[in-house]
């Protein structure tokens, strides 16, 4: 594909700053670009590359100027890229024309207009819309919905009676709808207590490979719009997650938690069960999240502090052995001076 510079610039609403008719061809990073690609500066580290790319244009914040250079100046750099890539390198979702070994249950309605691919199975009473892609070895359950334009990329499994909203977008291995961890007596009996609820996944929500959402004991577990959620996290039983969260990898959030409208929480945090996170709370990576945090906060640690104690708490452990010999050294010096008192 080729597009001019100005061309560009009209679809990411950005202005030129050099040649409106400068070809592009490839989208590359700073380092690695040459003649023809356009790159993107998103971090200010990286503006020093300007120096050296051999990029035939750059997409970057206001404010950056080279004249030497050709420039898209957009209000985020990473945003603009987003839709430039999308527009460059459009993943093509159609299935063989000849779609055998799809296993479709009588019940189930699947729109004309959905592609699903050999090897999918959808089950009696599912409900597939219009421009949903299914690609091979998924499972739909029976009595599942799946919203339009939704995609369920290889080996998704969506459990019976749950919702899929629309333009969600479910990795390869990402389970929807297994059963909750309810067990009473545990440790003892390990009683199961079914699990009857279901799953809604909201509009606009994407998640990562391998990931798996349980569905709810009796009610329902809830991600709400706009959350993007990363690799390998465990999503818990009648957990909530507020509208346009952010979960990344190896995170697992315990039963009936609750998040807030954007929260983030950092790499392997865990957070206990029957707890709430207001909005906007940001937990740091491999966070032990215990209790109750309120609106806007900036917790890290296991179990968690306020950000800034923590670093305060850290920056203290590597002076540890220093302040044990000095203690040592200062309980000595006393106890010489108490018998000598006496």
């Amino acid at each position: 594909m080729k597009k001019t510079l100005s061309e560009i610039a009209s679809h990411v609403k950005g202005k030129v700053f050099g040649d409106p008719g400068v070809i592009i061809e490839n989208i590359r990073g700073i380092d690695e670009a040459r003649e023809g690609d356009l790159t993107f500066v998103a971090n200010p580290k990286y503006l020093k590359s300007l120096e050296t790319t051999e990029a035939s244009a750059i997409l970057v914040s206001p404010g950056v100027e080279r004249a030497d250079k050709n420039l898209i100046v957009v209000d985020d750099p990473y945003v603009a890229l987003g839709q430039v890539l999308g527009v460059f390198y459009p993943e093509d979702h159609d299935p063989p024309k000849a779609s055998r070994g799809t296993l479709i249950e009588e019940g189930a309605t699947v729109s004309q207009d959905a592609r699903v691919y050999p090897g999918a199975f959808i089950g009696r009473g599912a409900k597939v819309e219009r421009g949903v892609v299914i690609y091979p070895g998924v499972y739909i359950g029976r009595d599942v919905a799946i919203g339009e334009y939704s995609i369920l990329y290889p080996n998704v499994v969506v459990l019976r009676r749950c919702i899929i909203g629309k333009r969600v977008i479910l990795h390869p291995g990402v389970v929807v709808g297994s059963d909750g961890f309810g067990f009473a007596r545990p440790a003892q009996e390990n009683i199961k207590i079914p699990q009857v609820g279901f799953v809604q996944i909201d509009d606009d929500v994407e998640v990562g490979a391998n990931t798996t959402i349980d569905r709810g004991t009796i009610d329902k577990t809830w991600v709400k719009r706009g959350v993007k959620i990363d690799n390998l996290v465990q999503v818990a039983h009648n957990v909530v997650i507020g509208e346009y969260s952010v979960i990344v990898s190896q995170v697992g959030i315990s039963g009936s938690t609750r998040l807030g409208k954007g929260v983030i929480l950092g790499g392997q945090a865990g957070l206990v069960g029957h707890i709430q996170l207001g909005d906007h709370v940001m937990v740091g990576a491999q966070s032990g999240v215990h209790e109750d945090v309120p609106s806007g906060q900036v917790v890290s640690g296991s179990p968690h502090l306020p950000h800034k104690k923590w670093l305060r708490v850290v920056a203290s452990l590597a002076q540890l052995p220093e302040m044990r010999k000095s203690l040592s050294s200062i309980l000595e010096r006393l106890e010489k001076l108490e018998k000598e008192a006496k």
